[in-house]
């Protein structure tokens, strides 16, 4: 099971952010998912020709299937301030569902558009209430939800203050020589007669031509229905053309369509292939933001604990998928359009941390101990223990002119699962800054309380929930984000290599902005290698003991679990923090992205020691990864600053690097985060990159030994069938770190207890191989390579590549979480949070789920659940792996 942990940290935006984001994405934003209900908010006003409805709206679907037939139920609310008098909603299916019999509302259909009007005893919608409706459909095949829906004739999700356009999806397509691709178009508000849409291609290569019609005409029934346009490709040649589709009275869309030269081999060929699975919006990996989900399956818990939740990690694997396909097509405008998706939601807009300029960096924090055990918080601020001075803010804001943090928050509730989308002013539905870990390293998924980044004390108990987790007189309201390293590197990491390859084909500037952009997330990067409270590094035992840092040595120069930032939102209050980690996992180094952040002259970022940090940081990580190697190849956990969290003594004899405590499980222990062997396929994927640009002798005597470890540990057979390691057991310890003289650490030892076919993981070992090999020559890291990339594909299902997976650990939704004595609160949809509460019964939305019934059977007893998992991280980096592969090797 894959954990992630975060500190403190997050905040959701106020109102009038909500509002101004809404209206520059003009996306849809009734999004529904089969049987499971999600909130879509929406305004709909007056707007040229669209027919009028005096209210925003919001619109729950839900399906319940039995395979031939369904029962399906909408829910309308009326989220304006006056009432609705007369409503007719309208909506269609894709496929061949037909209407049987409905209620609470006249049902009609013609084709594939449903049509629901009101009854006399349900015809008004006062403000701020609802009505539901029901009917029964057959149908054979898929059964795909609706995508779209109108309430009196405009689309509930779309802005109609805009004017009405043309939309196309995708923006942007690749087609082989001699082949076709095809687009969708439809248009965005109904119109009162009939509207004709012309395709052509305005710009380009001229070996594109439209196949077939190249207009579509909507009607006032059809409008929202979309049509493909088909566009075909010669049989030799290649390049770009933008088709614009235009109507009178409407914005136009364009669409970029790229014809590929040949593959450049089967691998090449396969990630185009999957590239496309990916992105077919029929697949579910991403919301209607743009965002990619954790995964398409909605019932899964791991770090995040909800599939459609989100992560910074998700956000960066979609620019690094996004870099590669430039790479393969010369197209970087999905490249760019991926970042400014992760730079409008994961990062937060200054209106979103409203006081950081009364960031005081003399005095960064409050220091709060924390504890092994979650029983012992909430965690007592105690403002007499000394911290030290934070070196970075003074530069960053002399380079970048703002107090603001460029950086990512960790996780998103994408859909508002958990209903925190309306605090601070914000708008319910919409995709909502969380947290979960908060109680130390015993705290596991199963045992988080989940609550929203930015406190105003709706939800939880009379202080929200800030209670729980840290003591004090009082409590103020307040936001907070925490950052994750390991992802705002791996977005450095994809950046460089998109510039690489942009300007290998003469298109740097087309990739110029957004690598400037991953310059300056590196320049924040930076505080992740300072001690969370800014204490001295080296031998650092005793909270009040320890001294304050000052200048920079506080700085350990690794990538630390986190860094995190926040304040009040009294913006007369006058207060605001920041935070670095004590502790570094080896897991999360990206020697990689130090290297371009130090030597690249457009990646290198314009503080002026950045780049001196980032040089020492680089050379510090690639000893960090020396010195945990184990006897055998493995890499060992890492190291802390301070001991249980509250700069305890460790026990004697502990090793030390650089006087850092050898931690062999940093961070988290349920489960232990040294036993997951997709942190050492992650780390050392890097490592091999950056040995394969730079010929560090260092890196290549880490990677020879670990290779050869890996090379032994892997089983390559038929029809799809390895293995691979999974879990580690670990014993020993390393020895203490001599720069001079490292030592053989031949008391330090691995063993693998478990192997997989995690097809993710499997992904980031063909990439660490195939990088390796192209560095050294090894033939058999090559042939490993290959083999494993051979035998994934061999598991594609249509939506990807996946493999069964049987959850023995879904017996813990019956785990109780620690509520202290006394405290009790409320979640937004009603569940109690109080003693004896379990991690089932303050997420009763679980039991709304398609997939909950095997859960509880299982939790009554039968046999464990198994599920086929389609995670957008382990997607991504198999196609990475594929492309690699193919610019490596073919």
């Amino acid at each position: 099971m894959r954990v992630r942990r975060r500190a403190p940290a997050g905040a959701p935006p106020p109102s009038e952010v909500r509002r101004r984001r809404a209206a520059r994405r003009g996306r849809l934003a009734a999004l529904v998912a089969l049987a499971l209900p999600l909130a879509m908010t929406a305004g709909l006003s007056n707007s040229g020709d669209v027919q009028a409805a005096a209210a925003t709206c919001s619109v729950d679907y839900t399906a319940n299937d039995w395979g031939s037939g369904f029962t399906a139920n909408v829910t309308i609310h009326n989220q304006s301030t006056s009432a609705i008098s007369g409503w007719t909603l309208s909506y269609a299916y894709a496929g061949n569902q037909r209407l049987q019999q409905g209620w609470n509302g006249r049902w009609s259909q013609s084709g594939q558009t449903v049509t629901v009007t009101n009854e006399s005893f349900n015809s008004t919608i006062p403000a701020g209430g609802s009505t539901s409706a029901g009917a029964n459909f057959s149908y054979s095949g898929s059964n795909t939800a609706p995508t779209t829906f109108t309430l009196n004739g405009t689309v509930c999700g779309e802005d109609p203050a805009e004017q009405a356009a043309v939309v196309a999806t995708p923006s942007s397509l690749a087609i082989q020589p001699g082949q076709t691709g095809t687009f969708g178009i439809r248009l965005n508000t109904q119109p009162t007669s009939n509207v004709t849409v012309n395709v052509a291609r305005t710009s380009g290569n001229t070996g594109l031509t439209i196949s077939g019609a190249a207009s579509r005409t909507f009607t006032p029934s059809n409008w929202n229905i979309t049509q493909n346009i088909t566009i075909a490709a010669a049989a030799t040649g290649s390049g770009s053309a933008v088709f614009t589709a235009s109507a009178t009275g409407h914005t136009p869309a364009t669409v970029t369509a790229t014809q590929l030269g040949q593959a450049d081999g089967e691998n090449e060929q396969r990630f185009l292939d999957l590239y496309d699975e990916i992105k077919d919006p029929a697949n579910g990996y991403f919301s209607d933001e743009g965002i990619p989900y954790h995964s398409v399956e909605t019932l899964l818990v791991e770090a995040p604990d909800h599939g459609h939740e989100t992560t910074s990690e998700a956000y960066s694997y979609l620019i690094w998928l996004e870099a590669q396909y430039g790479r393969v097509t010369g197209d970087w405008s999905p490249f760019n359009e991926a970042w400014g998706i992760m730079e409008e939601w994961m990062i937060p807009e200054a209106s979103e941390q409203p006081t950081t300029s009364f960031y005081n960096a003399s005095s960064p924090a409050t220091y709060a101990p924390e504890s092994t055990n979650p029983a012992n918080y909430p965690a007592r601020l105690d403002p007499s223990v000394s911290v030290g001075q934070d070196p970075l803010a003074a530069e960053l804001r002399s380079a970048y002119g703002t107090s603001d943090i460029y950086g990512m928050h960790w996780i998103q509730d994408v859909d508002d699962v958990y209903g925190y989308g309306d605090v601070c002013g914000g708008t319910s539905g919409d995709p909502t800054f969380i947290n979960t870990f908060q109680r130390g390293p015993q705290e596991s998924t199963w045992e988080t309380v989940p609550q929203p980044s930015c406190e105003d004390f709706s939800y939880g108990g009379p202080n929200g929930y800030l209670d729980l987790f840290t003591g004090d007189n009082s409590y103020a309201r307040q936001w907070r984000y925490t950052n994750a390293p390991d992802a705002d590197a791996r977005a450095v990491q994809a950046a460089y290599w998109a510039n690489q390859w942009a300007t290998e084909q003469g298109r740097a500037s087309a990739v110029s902005a957004t690598v400037d952009k991953a310059s300056r997330m590196g320049d924040y990067l930076r505080y992740s290698q300072y001690d969370k409270y800014f204490k001295r590094v080296g031998n650092c035992v005793g909270a009040t003991s320890c001294p304050a840092g000052s200048g920079k040595n506080s700085a350990h120069r690794l990538l630390g679990w986190y860094y995190a930032w926040g304040g009040a939102l009294d913006t007369s209050a006058g207060w605001s923090w920041r935070i670095g980690s004590s502790s570094a996992h080896f897991g999360y180094q990206n020697p990689m992205a130090a290297y371009a952040l130090s030597t690249d002259p457009a990646l290198i970022p314009n503080s002026p020691t950045a780049d001196d940090d980032w040089a020492a940081s680089l050379d510090r990580q690639v000893e960090f990864y020396r010195w945990l190697q184990s006897a055998e190849g493995a890499i060992a956990g890492g190291a802390t600053n301070s001991w249980e969290g509250h700069y305890a003594t460790p026990p004697s004899g502990t090793p030390t690097f650089y006087g850092m405590y050898y931690d062999p499980q940093p961070v988290y222990h349920d489960p232990p985060s040294n036993q997951w062997f997709g942190m050492q396929a992650w780390s050392m994927q890097r490592l091999a990159e950056y040995y394969y640009e730079s010929d560090d002798q260092l890196a290549g005597q880490v990677l020879d030994k670990w290779v050869d470890w890996v090379l032994g540990e892997v089983t390559i057979g038929t029809g799809g069938n390895y293995r691979i390691p999974s879990t580690l057991s670990w014993s020993g310890a390393p020895d203490t770190w001599n720069a001079s003289n490292p030592g053989a650490n031949n008391n330090l030892h691995v063993r693998v207890t478990e192997y997989t076919q995690d097809v993710g993981v499997t992904g980031s070992l063909a990439n660490a191989l195939s990088y390796y090999a192209a560095a050294t020559g090894d033939t058999a890291a090559q042939q490993t390579a290959a083999g494993l990339l051979d035998a994934l594909w061999e598991n594609s299902d249509g939506m990807g590549i996946s493999v069964p997976e049987t959850r023995r650990d879904y017996n813990r939704f019956d785990d109780e979480i620690y509520i202290p004595s006394g405290w009790h609160g409320v979640m937004p949809n009603g569940d109690e949070i109080e003693p004896g509460s379990t991690f089932e019964s303050i997420r009763t939305f679980y039991h709304n789920d398609p997939d909950w019934p095997q859960v509880q059977a299982y939790l009554n007893g039968g046999s464990a659940p198994t599920f086929t998992y389609h995670r957008f991280w382990a997607q991504a980096d198999i196609a990475i792996a594929l492309s690699t592969y193919s610019d490596l090797f073919e």
